[in-house]
């Protein structure tokens, strides 16, 4: 019994190879490669960068004069009003140089004083023939010259003044204070820059995006056009904007040109905040019924020789839409491969937009529901590899 199902089984193997070998070519290739159909649906082109959440408004509060910080009003996170005092200079040097131009001021007035008494007198002479008109002339320009002197006294000592008051720092706008860069006992320097003692986001319910894209990629972005976007603080949240502005400067960094795209945040709930990393995508193009192809299709290659050649089936009529319907030359275009005869058969379409897994077709020679390989399960075996170094 043991011989007799050994040689049965034997038997089936044979008659079983002996099928195989006689199987058809077309039903092997059936068997070999992977398809897909070509479908109607709806289709969206988007373009993805990272940027950085920034309030709409961001005022940078400085200090004209310099000197020792005294006192702080506001600290990180509170909200202050226009006007409100955020932080005190000493005054004590602004105070001093005030009474210095106060008392160059009072000597000015004096020398006034004088000087229009001296020509009421040349005046009153010279009317009696007792002094000569250059010495009446000489009295009246001391008289001008201790008017100036007064002019240039008071304008110091209001100058002083100023810097007095611009001791007390005070809030320019209403807003959130996202930023204090002094301490109390820091002394601030304003010969040659105005230092930044805080930042104060003037409303962080608009925000805004400053996100970098590729050259490739900003011919197609417009104002207006909507956008969503993710943070890490709310990875399962996604969030909506638009574009508000294509800024014209570029970014040049090793040999890569970005843009800076503005994407405009409406913050209700204010959970988004300063300094946050968005991972944005900007909606460029959308088609609510189109022909859509695999891409994966559009990037499958034979791996062997039993590609077909000829004219690529189909009967001359195009199934794609938009523009360049019917006509392959009047778009971009890609090659996918269809099963004829048990051979691989390229065939050229018009590709429009792609979401990085179906493709637009906008025109070729294949039908809605036509089968287009997309993989094959049966790749070519790698040649001999070359051999190792030897080792001694």
């Amino acid at each position: 019994m043991i011989k007799k199902s050994l040689l049965a089984l034997l038997l089936l193997g044979a008659l079983g190879a002996g099928a195989w070998w006689l199987m058809p070519q077309e039903i092997a290739a059936e068997n070999r490669y992977v398809t897909a159909s070509l479908e109607r649906g709806p289709i969206t082109q988007i373009v993805s960068a990272n940027g950085t959440l920034n309030p709409v408004k961001l005022v940078n509060v400085g200090s004209q004069v310099s000197g020792i910080v005294k006192k702080i009003h506001a600290d990180f996170n509170d909200h202050v009003q226009a006007g409100q005092v955020l932080l005190e200079l000493d005054p004590a040097l602004t105070q001093a140089q005030l009474q210095q131009s106060a008392a160059n001021v009072s000597n000015a007035k004096a020398s006034l004083e004088l000087a229009l008494a001296n020509e009421t007198r040349m005046n009153t002479l010279y009317a009696q023939e007792y002094v000569s008109r250059q010495e009446l002339d000489q009295a009246i320009q001391a008289l001008k010259s201790a008017q100036a002197q007064l002019a240039v006294a008071e304008a110091q000592a209001e100058r002083d003044r100023t810097n007095l008051a611009y001791t007390i720092i005070r809030s320019p706008v209403s807003g959130v204070v996202v930023s204090r860069e002094v301490d109390i006992g820091q002394t601030v320097a304003a010969s040659f820059q105005t230092p930044t003692l805080f930042k104060i986001a003037q409303d962080l319910r608009k925000m805004q995006i400053d996100s970098n894209y590729a050259e490739a990629d900003v011919g197609n972005i417009h104002v207006g056009q909507p956008a969503t976007f993710r943070v890490d603080a709310f990875p399962e949240r996604t969030f909506g904007g638009a574009v508000r502005q294509v800024r014209l400067n570029p970014t040049t960094q090793q040999n890569v040109v970005t843009y800076d795209v503005v994407i405009a945040v409406d913050n209700a709930d204010q959970a988004l905040m300063p300094g946050m990393t968005a991972y944005v995508s900007i909606t460029v193009a959308q088609r609510k019924e189109a022909l859509l192809v695999p891409n994966a299709a559009l990037r499958f290659r034979p791996s062997d020789a039993r590609k077909g050649a000829g004219k690529p089936p189909g009967n001359g009529k195009t199934e794609g839409s938009g523009k360049g319907k019917g006509n392959v030359e009047s778009s971009r275009t890609g090659t996918v491969h269809v099963l004829e005869n048990g051979a691989l058969m390229p065939v050229r379409l018009a590709v429009g937009i792609t979401d990085n897994r179906f493709t637009e077709v906008l025109g070729g020679e294949l039908k809605e529901g036509a089968a287009v390989v997309v993989e094959d399960s049966q790749p070519a075996a790698k040649g001999p590899s070359a051999p190792g170094m030897r080792l001694f």
